[in-house]
């Protein structure tokens, strides 16, 4: 797996911080933000440069975005973890998906129009991992907002089973952190303002949390059938279980207020990986840390799971890395199977003031020894496009 967040530019030094609770918020520094409502973000270290350098020629550089190069160090970390031989690799049949929201090409990057097609094609961000590796199975980008990189593994996961790929780097990456980004989602009155607060301002569930804070990242895992994997000695995380989608038809901002969208979607999930609820030990919610999502997430799970919904452990990453948007998914899938494979939940951090709207147990501030047999990972988006991921413990 690979993991690129504003804790860390590889999985391991992510997990370390994401384990201590520590956040990644901080001032913006990738554009001047002194006159934006919001000027806090959780931007990845600038340092993803220099290590983009080591995979990516200088004449390809010129033809990326900045979310390319993220792209790629996050897929070649991947590659590299699971020890795949690329040499003996039939890469006819192993594929790309990646989601995203766009292709990184913001104002920061228009400030020099050199390759601008290039830049500008949001499918480059699948295509260049292909390139840089030779890939030439299925590939493209998945586009559904916030669950883009959830649908891209949820659809890789139909292509292993269905017998069209034999191995899939799927996943997302994201960032929006621009002056068009950031002022956008203040008009919809979707980010959080309290820059004064800057590390505890992205506080899901928490009563006084007034809205979510940008982020940005990548996370890619490798997926292949347990008999490939099994076959060539892989490093095992967990299994896929199954997914579930399906749109709402509701709002093109907001969910619905019961939560009903979002529990169909849990619900099928569980349907298709042949899990009960009472099987599930660990929720990594969407949790963004708005006054609505989190509220109408809490109403969901309270549907899918009746009682047993006050016994599951729910955390959000995102309160500490903030959303990142199309790659919400994607990491969050990579932090799930971390927690399966290591056996601790990271924590919900700046949970401070409980909501008594959100009573569940959202492991606040401090990461939990627990093992985990069966776990979901949600996202859900504007345009009502909700995913479930189901991960479960692989047994020998």
């Amino acid at each position: 797996m690979g993991l690129v967040t504003s804790l860390g530019i590889d999985l391991a030094e992510s997990w370390t911080n994401l384990v201590a609770g520590k956040s990644g918020i901080r001032p913006i520094t990738l554009f001047d933000a002194s006159g934006s409502h919001t000027r806090i973000a959780g931007e990845v270290n600038n340092q993803i440069r220099e290590v983009a350098k080591q995979y990516i020629s200088k004449r390809n550089l010129r033809q990326m975005t900045r979310l390319s190069e993220m792209t790629i160090v996050c897929a070649r970390q991947a590659i590299e973890d699971s020890q795949i031989d690329l040499e003996k690799l039939d890469k006819d049949r192993t594929g790309v998906i990646i989601g995203a929201t766009n292709s990184g090409y913001n104002g920061i990057e228009k400030n020099n129009s050199t390759h601008s097609i290039l830049k500008g094609m949001l499918n480059s961000l699948s295509a260049w991992i292909s390139l840089q590796c030779g890939f030439k199975g299925p590939n493209f980008t998945v586009t559904t907002a916030c669950s883009s990189a959830s649908y891209g593994i949820g659809i890789a996961y139909d292509m292993i089973k269905s017998g069209t790929a034999d191995l899939m780097v799927a996943g997302g990456s994201d960032t929006m952190i621009s002056e068009e980004g950031i002022g956008g989602f203040n008009e919809l009155l979707a980010l959080s303002e309290s820059n004064h607060l800057t590390e505890k301002a992205s506080r899901p569930f928490d009563k006084n949390r007034d809205g979510f804070v940008m982020g940005e990242g990548g996370g890619i895992m490798i997926l292949e059938s347990l008999e490939s994997a099994q076959r060539r000695g892989a490093k095992i995380y967990c299994e896929l279980g199954g997914y579930g989608i399906a749109s709402e038809s509701y709002n093109i901002l907001a969910p619905e207020k019961d939560g009903e969208g979002m529990a169909r979607t849990m619900g099928l999930a569980l349907r298709n990986s042949g899990v009960n609820p009472e099987e599930v030990q660990y929720i990594n919610a969407h949790g963004t840390s708005t006054t609505l999502n989190d509220l109408y997430e809490t109403r969901a799970i309270k549907k899918v799971f009746g009682d047993l919904a006050y016994k599951i452990p729910i955390s959000s990453s995102k309160s500490m890395i903030g959303h990142t948007l199309g790659a919400a998914g994607g990491i969050e899938a990579v932090i799930t199977a971390k927690t399966i494979h290591e056996g601790i939940i990271t924590p919900t951090i700046n949970y401070e003031t409980p909501d008594p709207d959100c009573d569940l147990d959202y492991v606040p501030n401090q990461s939990r020894k627990c093992c985990v047999d069966v776990a979901i990972s949600n996202s859900f988006a504007f345009g009502g496009h909700n995913a479930t991921l189901v991960l479960r413990k692989h047994r020998e």
